[in-house]
């Protein structure tokens, strides 16, 4: 499926697929609990794809700890793969990240925050917007 029929789904499709909790975030723009997630704390190598669409999100080696409770990475595995939206809700201004194949959103990007990363910024990415490919294994 090309990346313009994946972001052009309906949102029957899309529930077709995904399941209620990862409609809500990924078609929504919903976010998970802290620590509630299945890959806040996972330090295993290898590969987050998008879970609606598979497209290469981030890697192992550019996830970090920053004790906020989700997913937090310094950079993406691909800028292609990444789209940005200015985010005003909540009552402050953020940068919003969505698959930039599928259109999904998987999170927030925040900079400046003074983490000891290479970018100084942190991808704070839902674990239930993405899929986890462990290196070696034949799903990757």
């Amino acid at each position: 499926m090309s990346a313009n029929q994946n972001s052009e789904q309906s949102a029957e499709a899309w529930r077709e697929k995904l399941t209620p909790q990862e409609f809500q975030v990924l078609r929504e723009g919903g976010t998970e609990r802290a620590y509630a997630g299945e890959y806040w704390d996972n330090k295993e190598a290898g590969t987050y794809s998008c879970r609606a669409c598979g497209a290469a999100l981030f890697t192992s080696a550019e996830k970090f700890d920053s004790r906020c409770g989700w997913p937090s990475f310094f950079e993406p595995a691909a800028d292609a793969n990444i789209r940005y939206l200015r985010d005003v809700s909540m009552g402050m201004e953020r940068v919003e990240v969505r698959c930039g194949s599928c259109d999904s959103h998987l999170g927030h990007l925040f900079t400046g925050e003074g983490f000891d990363t290479p970018t100084d910024q942190r991808y704070c990415i839902n674990s239930i917007s993405m899929d986890f490919h462990q290196a070696g294994s034949a799903e990757q």
